[in-house]
């Protein structure tokens, strides 16, 4: 084995990897059989970087070879930059040896499309197949869908990985068309759909046959690459609740575009990374899933744009002042869930901890609710409440600015500290 050729394989393809992050592994119990190697369990441990995105699987590229032009791709075939592509073998033993040394905990394998869709899939399931069977792991493995890809190969990919996704790329087909023009949304609601109704099949079958084969039990998911196109927050939002309604995805994720190339039809080079953007997406994101909004809620054709300011609950919020305030000692779990500064975990703790007492500023304190936003939204067992006649504006205001003291304190805090141990090793 050339191990410097290994390397530098390495190297291209883990560094071509790093624009997907929808490499969550949570969702799956693959347990240790027969001696093997690893154990999914209850979710695998992550490290993440400074950007936030996963590093805790080996995640890499098959190859970076690909038969596409897509203009936000780093891999596509006219972009001038070293092609790799790894031997199934060599990734398997890649796999291996970076879980014997604990550096990882499983595999994230995506791939460039080279030759054909169904090509590239079969060489993806040799390593996953690979790696069940001759090496007997049982860690976690996420393989990329590639779209287009035949149902057969979509079914025997889901025997041996624990998640499966493909990526729609562009929130809507008119950003596919303009940006991927040799590309059809077919072909990426295709494979989706075949996953979508294989776990169905799987669980009706597990209800009479206990032994059937595992098929996918981390589900599916895609991802979005965001600001590449024009598509208000709306049309992205939109098209994820369209996602996770008619496919059953685990989770959407978003990805904000990072300019790679000079093309009329994208943002410049040089241009920032909407970070904050895809932030408030995934804010907004939890509020559909676990908070019980509804998309037309928060964005509209009034309101087709997040606010960048404040999250989206208090954008929310401020839009509609006339359900507050809510008596926390009244109100039931959904108006609960609906007030700035209480999160799920504070709702539970208020429902529980009222059936004993009425509840006051100091219980809600106790339990984590962010009072510096949630005090303009309710009432509770205190006369000491906000009272003034405020409107969004002046609350927003309110709210931004006590933000901004609490983060002058932590970062004056933070300052002394360094100065003081500065001082002390000094």
């Amino acid at each position: 084995m050339d191990f410097n050729r290994i390397k530098e394989k390495l190297n291209i393809l883990a560094d071509a990897a790093k624009y997907d992050v929808s490499c969550s592994s949570s969702g799956s119990n693959r347990k240790n059989k027969n001696n093997g190697l690893g154990d999914t369990g209850n979710g695998i441990c992550h490290t993440y970087t400074e950007d936030g995105r996963c590093v805790s699987l080996l995640k890499i590229l098959l190859t970076n070879h690909c038969i596409f032009d897509c203009a936000y791709c780093v891999t596509r075939k006219s972009n001038d930059i070293k092609r790799a592509a790894f031997k199934i073998q060599e990734v398997v033993d890649l796999t291996i040896n970076f879980y014997r040394r604990n550096y990882i905990e499983g595999l994230f394998l995506s791939s460039g499309i080279f030759k054909s869709a169904d090509h590239t899939m079969e060489r993806l399931i040799a390593v996953a197949k690979k790696l069940r069977e001759e090496e007997n792991f049982n860690g976690y493995i996420h393989l990329k869908s590639i779209p287009g890809a035949s149902d057969e190969l979509m079914y025997e990919a889901g025997l041996y990985a624990d998640r499966l996704s493909v990526n729609i790329e562009i929130p809507t087909i008119s950003g596919l068309k303009l940006l991927a023009p040799d590309k059809k949304h077919e072909d990426f609601i295709k494979p989706m759909q075949k996953v979508k109704d294989e776990i169905i099949r799987y669980k009706e079958e597990k209800k009479i046959i206990k032994s059937t084969s595992k098929y996918a039990p981390a589900g599916q998911s895609t991802q979005m690459i965001i600001g590449a196109t024009g598509e208000s927050d709306k049309d992205i939002m939109y098209s994820a609740t369209h996602f996770y309604k008619n496919f059953n995805m685990k989770r959407v994720y978003y990805s904000g575009y990072v300019p790679i190339s000079s093309d009329s039809r994208l943002p410049s080079l040089g241009s920032e990374v909407p970070m904050l953007r895809e932030n408030r997406l995934y804010q907004t994101d939890w509020l559909l899933r676990f908070y019980g909004f509804s998309v037309n809620e928060i964005l509209d054709v009034n309101n087709p744009n997040l606010d960048m300011d404040i999250d989206p609950k208090l954008m929310w919020a401020l839009r509609n002042l006339n359900h507050f305030p809510i008596d926390i000692n009244k109100a039931d779990a959904r108006m609960l869930a609906r007030i700035p500064g209480i999160g799920m975990g504070s709702v539970h703790k208020i429902i529980s901890g009222r059936k004993y007492r009425n509840l006051n500023w100091e219980h809600l304190k106790k339990m984590g609710v962010a009072l510096n936003r949630a005090q303009y939204f309710i009432i509770c067992n205190s006369n000491d409440w906000e009272r003034r006649d405020l409107d969004a504006n002046k609350i927003k205001g309110m709210i931004l600015q006590s933000q901004q003291s609490k983060y002058k304190n932590i970062h004056n805090n933070q300052l002394s500290l360094f100065n003081l141990s500065n001082h002390l090793i000094n």
